[in-house]
């Protein structure tokens, strides 16, 4: 294109005008008119010149305006495109950079206003829930109340004020990284959005702590800070991060450089102070002797990264931020070994309790309360200790006996399953040996009823059941039988045999009597025992206590009424029958239902130095 007027050389010296045609008219007339429609809009919001358009927003007074002025320099940019070929140093070109500069000057203010003035529209959880709430909105408003209606019509209202400012942003970041300001643009971007990250981590309690800090902390410190990232990692991956990600691809849509540099130097610094701390918390761990149920925070945070892990690698997935992912890996590898660790540490304080503390009564031990709620959470966590523990050697199978528990398949959650089947018997094994500490037999075996029963009835009620199976339930609740058997067998089978076997013998009233004596006496003696010994568990209590009922009481009766009769046909009737016999029927039945409360009515105590019974196999 060239100027109105051009000089062409001739074989004379005079060089007359050359007169342009009409094309060229027309195009440098179109020229002039685009530059000048550019120049009236440009020059009304100049802020250099206007004090109107010094303190006044144009996309928040005149929409219609705003989209007009982006359009002006558009076409003022494309005109710029075609002088730049036709003379680089033409006037107007020179005007129209001129109008450019200023334009450019006034979309950086207006896209620093919005971005500032919006922030309630653009706060990332609502921009990551408004797609969401559009899709679900068309499915429920023809069933909504009137009060239902006007809460939906305010969320439509926050949902387009949210839309419309996002479009506007991406608008005039489309015209300034056409115009080659794209710097410029980013620069704002970054450094307003920057901070709306940073505060948002900041507001999650989520803060720097170094590897010595960690050490200083006492471990309810650690588990507070802990609780308090947790929480923090689900609200950064499913709105903080998230909702930053979606409006920086929506503000930058037509370039996927740009997208990765805003997003990347927006969130890289806040997500890797997220995902450093569980690295950091397990090193920490790793170094000090922690209590046992550290090991929960442990897992809670390994579940919390890999549950999270396809939203890690979907947000953060330019190359840009890939520094991210790595360190949520980083993080994951170390709570892994750690907690492989804290599982190990567990096998070994249930095989060093070296406890002498004998139960009262025979009840549960704590080594048994303790362990079980320990193997029974634990249980909670069987989808990812499943990850953890692949490849870490499992318990050798041969140490566990085929009675005890049998599994053919090696798939990941049967190696898990061994695992727990293994620290139970652990436990069974020890308790074992503690019930040794009891001098009477029969209360051994009681303790092992209790203790038994107590496992078995955590499994059944968590997790385990299903890790473990009903084929181990069953077999451990017949070994619970054979326990209770043994204990009803040798506590009270000694009151049975001062009963005559055969009750159609002929007795004598010497012989009689001296049975009701030997009854009396060996009741007494045994219920003295006895009577301190305690079941926890109610139904357990209420089994056992029927069934020594069962077989104690009904002979007894039959005995009483068939032979009381020889006792009140001897000399001093009724007073020698309640000085020979001393407990009714009735009598037996109502002290056997006060049994295993734990209070001892009559004899010494069940509790002395070591002994041992008769060959127990509890474990196998």
């Amino acid at each position: 294109m060239r100027n109105l007027c051009c000089v062409a050389k001739t074989s004379s010296n005079h060089q007359p005008p050359l007169t342009l045609t009409p094309r060229q008219s027309l195009e440098s007339a179109a020229v002039y008119g685009v530059i000048e429609s550019a120049a009236d809009i440009i020059e009304r919001w100049n802020t250099e010149t206007s004090t109107y358009a010094k303190v006044t927003s144009m996309f928040h007074e005149n929409k219609q305006e705003a989209k007009l002025f982006i359009e002006r320099v558009k076409d003022l940019q494309n005109t710029m495109a075609l002088l730049v070929s036709e003379d680089a140093n033409s006037e107007r070109l020179v005007r129209a950079q001129r109008l450019m500069q200023i334009a450019m000057t006034r979309l950086q203010k207006e896209f620093y206003q919005i971005l500032s003035m919006n922030r309630a529209y653009l706060d990332p959880e609502s921009v990551s829930t408004r797609s969401s709430l559009t899709s679900e909105r068309s499915s429920y408003s023809d069933f909504l109340d009137d009060d239902s209606q006007a809460t939906g019509d305010s969320i439509v209202e926050v949902e387009e004020a949210s839309s419309n400012v996002t479009t506007e942003l991406r608008s005039i970041a489309e015209c300034m990284i056409v115009s080659g300001y794209a710097k410029e643009c980013i620069s704002i971007y970054k450094s307003i959005r920057k901070s709306i990250i940073d505060e948002g981590v900041y507001r999650l309690e989520v803060e720097k702590i170094s590897t010595v800090k960690a050490k200083r902390m006492s471990w309810e410190e650690v588990e507070l800070k802990i609780r308090s990232w947790l929480e923090a990692v689900k609200v950064s991956m499913e709105t903080l991060f998230k909702g930053e990600k979606i409006l920086c691809d929506h503000v930058f849509e037509t370039s996927e450089s740009i997208r990765e540099s805003c997003f990347s130097g927006i969130s890289r610094e806040g997500a890797l102070l997220l995902f450093t701390f569980p690295e950091i918390i397990a090193s920490r761990t790793r170094k000090k002797n922690p209590p046992l149920e550290i090991i929960f925070r442990l897992l809670d945070m390994y579940t919390s990264v890999a549950g999270n892990w396809r939203a890690i690698e979907s947000i953060f997935s330019f190359e840009s931020t890939s520094v991210v992912r790595s360190q949520a890996l980083k993080s994951l590898v170390s709570l892994s070994e750690c907690i492989r660790s804290l599982l190990l540490d567990f096998e070994a304080r249930i095989h060093k309790d070296s406890s002498k503390e004998v139960v009262h009564g025979g009840g549960v031990h704590p080594l048994t309360l303790s362990v079980v709620d320990h193997i029974s959470l634990l249980a909670d966590y069987s989808n990812v200790l499943v990850d953890i523990l692949a490849g870490s050697p499992p318990p050798d199978r041969s140490l566990i006996p085929e009675s005890y528990f049998n599994v053919s398949d090696e798939s990941p959650s049967s190696e898990l399953a061994i695992r727990f089947a293994w620290l139970i018997l652990v436990l069974l094994c020890k308790i074992d040996r503690k019930g040794n500490y009891y001098n009477d037999c029969s209360v051994q075996y009681l303790f092992l009823t209790n203790n038994l029963h107590h496992v078995v009835s955590r499994v059944r009620s968590s997790n385990l059941k299903q890790l473990l199976g009903d084929d181990w339930v069953k077999r451990h609740v017949g070994k619970i039988k054979q326990f209770s058997d043994s204990y009803k067998r040798l506590a009270w089978g000694p009151v049975l045999t001062t009963l005559p076997e055969n009750r159609a013998i002929e007795m004598s009233a010497e012989e009689v009597k001296d049975r009701f004596e030997k009854f009396s006496e060996g009741f007494e003696r045994v219920y003295g025992k006895q009577g301190a010994c305690f079941v926890p568990d109610v139904e357990l209590r209420e089994e056992i206590k029927l069934s020594i009922a069962r077989k104690l009481v009904p002979i007894y009766r039959e005995f009483y009424n068939t032979r009381k009769s020889v006792i009140l046909a001897g000399e001093g009737s009724v007073r020698n029958l309640t000085s020979v016999v001393r407990f009714t029927p009735e009598d037996v039945e109502n002290h056997l239902s006060n049994l295993f409360s734990g209070e001892a009515v009559l004899g010494s105590s069940s509790v002395s130095s070591p002994s041992s019974c008769r060959s127990r196999q509890s474990t196998s």
